[in-house]
């Protein structure tokens, strides 16, 4: 049986397949925006256990707008401890002692996958949005600048017209093969194992212990879902065949425990509640957008879980795709519709929103490959069987262990480490919508992201990313700036006078967290039209 509903106008604006935290995020943010969304999810339930264990700074950052960094902080640990067991050395850390500058979360935050999905799906449904679990896209195709989708639950069809698809449907992505868009890259000789354990042997307790050996990396976290402690291990790969990124089959007690004792954790496995093994490999696809199909998170790009990438990666991509599919709907829902040619109407609009839409795979698909990059040479560092990853693994780093103590309370080294793990390295200069109308080069440009800076507005000492912590673009003006002429009053911009900038001038601050214009006359009517090509207006 088919339920047709919609014919050539759209039910919702975006519809989001895959309800991970990348889906999860392109969601949030395109809700929180003004876009009417529809999540639907094939699994029935959530995905357990967790494979991610850790959010970066610039990812709680680009959350706190839709208001989930706090509750991410509830349940998380702000404060993490780590043991290194090098050998027969211990090593101890606190990862809250690695700070870095001009942001708010100035440390790393230990938090299960499934804690932030929770979140995300809490604040989805503060904002009226339901997962849609146990329903599948089974089909797709474009046309007249709309997505005609075939969805499945039940055992009933539906066909339903939307504005914009997005493919956040993981590593086996139904939407990027809707797209035929090539998938480039191959698999790790390498595989993870990943455990929920009982464990007994004096392990220090809420502390993550790390152990490199030959053969590989062993992490065991205080965050097991089934039991007190994780495993993540890596070993050459076992099996064959099976799905990537997909729990296979269940590893047998003894091989966790040999990957324990092969690590030199000292810890004797007691009762083994859940194991896998999960292949691995790195892809890339070609092309992040087709129309008005667009690939977020593992449907994008998948790598090992090596510098704790894939869903902070996942997320920031969610965050930058979702406020221009809103806005891009905004502006297509604006033109006018006489008899049928809405449709028309509606192309010719997404056309005008075209710099917007492109932006997204011009700004994120470097990022994807860079990140790519830095997994693999990290997975390699920690995975590999070449003859020299497992010499430096199993010798050198042993040798040096009394030097770690030293290097890790060194705090600007250590800062700029966990500054390139968060991203914080991302800048979007060349995309079309960083627009640099002022000579004076101090300051962020178009294109990066707004520091966390001390300032003062309303009389009152606060942060920059204080003034910008709810939904909407985020005009920063200079002490004597006067606020441009032709602002709607709909338009989702908010206003802010920063009394300690000297000048006339402002910064227009994205959605996401970037300046996306800068001028040093607010009144050179720059700023309108900068609304204009991004949607805004």
């Amino acid at each position: 049986m088919v339920a047709r509903r919609g014919g050539l106008t759209p039910e919702v604006d975006v519809l989001v397949v895959g309800a991970g935290p990348a889906g999860l995020a392109t969601a949030l943010q395109a809700r929180a925006h003004g876009a009417r969304v529809r999540v639907v999810e094939r699994r029935t339930d959530a995905f357990r256990p967790s494979r991610a264990m850790i959010v970066h700074p610039r990812t709680l950052e680009g959350l706190r707008p839709l208001a989930v960094t706090d509750r991410l902080l509830e349940v998380g640990d702000r404060a993490p401890r780590a043991e290194l067991h090098l050998g027969s050395r211990t090593v101890s850390t606190r990862l809250a002692d690695v700070e870095i500058a001009d942001t708010a979360y100035p440390h790393l935050t230990m938090i299960r996958q499934m804690d932030v999905e929770e979140a995300l799906t809490e604040a989805l449904g503060q904002r009226g949005v339901e997962v849609e679990r146990g329903t599948e896209l089974v089909a797709a195709a474009a046309g007249h600048g709309l997505a005609r989708a075939t969805l499945s639950a039940a055992g009933r069809l539906e066909e339903t017209t939307v504005r914009f698809v997005a493919g956040c449907d993981g590593q086996s992505s139904t939407v990027r093969s809707v797209m035929g868009t090539g998938w480039h890259g191959g698999p790790y000789g390498e595989e993870v194992v990943l455990a929920d354990a009982e464990l007994d042997g004096g392990l220090s307790p809420g502390v993550l212990h790390v152990a490199a050996g030959r053969s590989g990396l062993v992490f065991v976290f205080a965050l097991g879902e089934g039991a007190t402690w994780r495993v993540l291990a890596t070993r050459p790969t076992t099996c064959s065949g099976l799905p990537y990124g997909q729990p296979g089959p269940e590893v047998p007690a003894g091989e966790v425990q040999a990957l324990l004792d092969a690590g030199g954790i000292g810890a004797s496995l007691t009762e083994l509640r859940w194991s896998a093994v999960v292949p691995l490999q790195h892809r890339l696809a070609r092309s992040f957008r087709q129309g008005p199909f667009f690939l977020a998170g593992d449907a994008a790009h998948t790598h090992s879980p090596a510098a704790a990438q894939g869903m902070n990666t996942g997320i920031l991509d969610g965050l930058n795709l979702g406020w221009k599919l809103a806005f891009a709907a905004r502006r297509a829902a604006a033109a006018p519709s006489r008899s049928g040619l809405g449709a028309l109407h509606d192309a010719k609009h997404v056309n005008d929103s075209s710099a917007l839409l492109d932006s997204y795979e011009m700004e994120r698909r470097p990022v994807a490959r860079e990140v790519l990059a830095l997994t693999h040479l990290v997975f390699f560092a920690e995975a590999s069987t070449n003859p020299l990853a497992a010499f430096l693994r199993g010798t050198l780093v042993p040798l040096a262990a009394p030097l770690i103590p030293f290097v890790l309370r060194q705090r600007l080294p250590m800062a700029e480490v966990v500054r390139v793990l968060s991203q914080g390295w991302v800048r979007y200069r060349t995309s079309p919508l960083s627009v640099d109308a002022g000579r004076n080069r101090r300051g962020p440009r178009p294109g990066d992201r707004l520091p966390d800076a001390a300032v003062t507005c309303g009389g009152r000492r606060t942060r920059l990313h204080e003034r910008t912590a709810t939904p909407g673009i985020h005009v920063l003006l200079q002490r004597d700036g006067v606020v441009p002429d032709r602002l709607p009053p709909h338009a989702p911009v908010s206003i802010h006078w920063v009394e300690s900038w000297s000048g006339t001038g402002l910064l227009a601050v994205r959605p996401d967290g970037h300046v996306g214009f800068r001028t040093e006359d607010a009144g050179d009517g720059g700023l309108p039209r900068w609304l204009d090509l991004v949607g805004a207006l």
